[in-house]
């Protein structure tokens, strides 16, 4: 099975109704497939089986979907299906071996076909446990086939990388990666995360499937309607958004404080509020939050004490089963990125930052069209680059971070006067022409400089994008923070890096929110 590493599988199944439901046209998608240079075909049935072996000589993955009397479709639940599909010309079985298949007896018929029927069983799961338990049974491959499509993993809706990691970081059993695999970059992130190979389906063999994603896309655009919520620290601003940015209804209610489980009653009230707004039911829910966010589960990786209680929390499983709509959650800051990429200043860049200047400093980058999560979801922390050696104290535990030196109350400080007692007060003081409050804008263009140098010298954005109570209505910023990034980033002129305001206001953070409701959709 070495001739498989590295390589693509084309499964080539469809389901009955299908227009192309019958054995000669599954050969002619084998054939093309393998022609392309696929190693291998995944097919369902003794009949597909058959054709295809009739077309191609590269091994083939036989299963055998039948729905089972608890009402749900088992994949390959029997020893004599599984001999039927090796009779026909399959050179290996896949068999469902997640929780319910192996209550159904999966682990020892797993055996039985790698013994008697003497072919390699490969071990369709959806959870490491699975994966641990098919691999202790014999398993010669694991399979993340139906990763989001049992009910312990209702909420999973896209690839996950990470999850093929995990797999890979297991028991010495190679791992197949399937399932949600759209693009040549997931195969290709596959691959990178440790996938011994990649089978690839509904993206190349379900000619209704492609189409039908490129109308819901395209469909979108005019007619969705999504709520978005974004959870601050003080307030929760909410609202129902249409593909296009158009906000139809919108509200603010106080963010209560108290814990995780008040926060999760808070959000359900507010999305409940977002439902009852909705003349029909919203396609999806957005939730911006602060904390580092694993955009794939909808769980919350980390988050200071500013959120007690909050690391952990699964937000999306929460607010779906509340609910009863998909939801997507991510950081606020990286959803304020979404939010410029598709409704402002960000259209049609593809390297770009986004950074919030407000009570902290938060940042959002897209490299190469693609958000940076990074490898633990931590990326982006653009507050936290450390400045200023044994610097002011942060919130985070460190000491001389950026935000303390390119927040509000930094602002503030720098003004050095008592009546101007906010960054919207210096603001205001230093457009009415006010020295003190002029030079307080300058120092801190100064330090946010610093931190955007090291963001510029790494990334190469085409674009960065400000938000934040401290970049609006403030003109000076960045005229001063353009002449000290010239005197201090390389090759300066030829970069021709542009600097802008948002321009999405107070409400940036629902189109955020929306955004990514939008794009997991």
């Amino acid at each position: 099975m070495n001739t498989l590493r590295n390589r693509l599988i084309v499964s080539c199944q469809a389901a009955e109704g299908d227009p192309f439901h019958d054995p000669a046209t599954m050969a002619r998608f084998a054939r093309a497939a393998v022609d392309a240079g696929a190693a291998a075909i995944r097919a369902n049935g003794p009949a597909d089986i058959q054709a295809i072996r009739g077309a191609v000589d590269v091994p083939i993955i036989g299963i055998q979907k039948r729905v089972h009397e608890d009402g749900a479709v088992l994949i390959t639940g029997s020893f004599d299906e599984a001999a039927a599909l090796v009779a026909a010309g399959a050179s290996m079985i896949a068999l469902d071996c997640t929780a319910r298949g192996q209550r159904l007896g999966a682990l020892d018929r797993m055996r039985r076909i790698r013994e008697e029927l003497r072919v390699p069983a490969l071990a369709d799961i959806a959870m490491i446990s699975e994966a641990r338990d098919a691999a202790a049974a014999g398993a010669d491959f694991v399979l993340s086939t139906l990763r989001g499509y049992t009910e312990e993993t209702a909420g999973v809706t896209r690839f996950e990388p990470d999850f093929i990691a995990e797999l890979a970081r297991g028991d010495g059993v190679p791992v197949i990666a399937e399932g949600r695999i759209e693009t040549p970059e997931q195969a290709r992130d596959a691959l990178d995360a440790g996938a011994f190979a990649v089978v690839v389906g509904s993206a190349i063999t379900r000619p209704a499937d492609i189409a039908r994603r490129f109308v819901r896309v395209m469909d979108r655009r005019e007619t969705a309607l999504v709520a978005g919520i974004d959870l601050g620290g003080t307030n929760t601003k909410f609202g129902l958004v249409g593909g296009r940015g158009a906000i139809a209804h919108e509200g603010t209610e106080p963010t209560p404080r108290g814990g995780r489980d008040v926060l999760l009653d808070h959000l359900k009230r507010v999305g409940r509020r977002c439902l009852d707004l909705a003349e029909a039911k919203p396609l999806a829910l957005g939730v911006a939050t602060a904390g580092w966010v694993n955009p794939h589960t909808g769980r919350v990786a980390y988050a200071t004490e500013n959120l007690p209680g909050w690391t952990g929390t699964d937000i999306a499983g929460e607010l779906r089963a509340a609910l009863g709509v998909p939801v997507a959650v991510e950081n606020d800051a990286n959803a304020l990125a979404v939010a410029e990429k598709h409704f402002g200043a960000a259209r049609g860049a593809r390297d770009f930052v986004c950074i919030t200047l407000g009570t902290g400093v938060g940042g959002g980058c897209y490299v190469g069209g693609r958000m940076n999560s990074g490898g633990h979801f931590f990326a982006n922390a653009i507050g936290h680059m450390p400045l200023v050696p044994d610097g002011l104290p942060c919130s985070c535990g460190q000491r001389g971070c950026l935000e303390m030196y390119a927040n509000a109350a930094a602002l503030v400080r720098y003004a050095g006067d008592p009546a101007l007692a906010s960054a919207e007060d210096v603001i205001l003081a230093a457009n009415a022409g006010a020295l003190p409050a002029r030079r307080a804008i300058a120092t801190f263009a100064q330090f946010l400089a610093r931190g955007c140098a090291g963001v510029v010298q790494l990334l190469d954005p085409e674009l960065i994008v400000f938000s934040g109570g401290v970049a609006q209505n403030n003109p000076l910023l960045l005229p001063a923070l353009e002449e000290e990034l010239s005197r201090i980033v390389t090759v300066w002129p030829q970069r021709g890096l542009n600097l802008r305001i948002s321009d999405l206001g107070y409400h940036g953070g629902v189109l955020g929110a929306a955004a990514i409701a939008l794009e997991r959709l």
